[in-house]
């Protein structure tokens, strides 16, 4: 007898997959409201003390970056990606499986080629050791998370193939 969806998509590694994906887009979150905490406490002391903070654009770009990686994985596995419905609204559960299958595995495709390259910039950011213009802080230290989050992607890549495949053998039913 074959477990139920729920069971069989949200227990075990998977299920911790889930939950590790869905606590880094919180933690991306977390990150974004320390950036909107920065900007709002220079904009303040600019106003108040002509005096703002500096390196918040710094602090802005690195961590708008990092917040933004780190939503990736969560959109891949909640299906909150870009996708074009005028192709899925008239086509039946097999065609909407076949296309999930397909969007599944330029995902991972995706994803692989970024950890990739990304990882190759870490190298090259570490090696040649360039910093940012006011805080001096490493630029490869925003790559960490990044590489991080696209690993994290990669994941969410495959369980959301595992889905599509198990759809399209069920003829389109999860």
């Amino acid at each position: 007898m074959e477990q139920p969806a729920e069971d069989r998509l949200g227990a075990g590694p998977v299920g911790l997959a889930r939950k590790l994906i869905t606590g880094w887009a919180i933690a991306g979150g977390l990150v974004l409201i320390g950036v909107v905490l920065v900007n709002g406490y220079s904009i303040l002391a600019a106003a108040i003390v002509n005096r703002p903070f500096p390196g918040d654009f710094e602090l802005t770009e690195m961590g708008t970056a990092i917040a933004a990686f780190a939503f990736l994985p969560y959109c891949q596995l909640a299906g909150a990606n870009v996708s074009a419905d005028i192709f899925t609204m008239q086509a039946g559960r097999r065609s909407v499986a076949t296309m999930k299958l397909f969007a599944a595995l330029v995902a991972i495709a995706f994803s692989a080629l970024l950890i990739w390259r990304m990882y190759a910039g870490l190298l090259d950011y570490r090696e040649y050791t360039e910093f940012t213009g006011i805080l001096e802080i490493p630029l490869w230290w925003a790559f960490v998370p990044a590489l991080i989050s696209l690993v994290l992607l990669l994941l969410a890549s495959l369980i959301t193939l595992a889905e599509a495949v198990h759809m399209y053998r069920t003829g389109g039913t999860v």
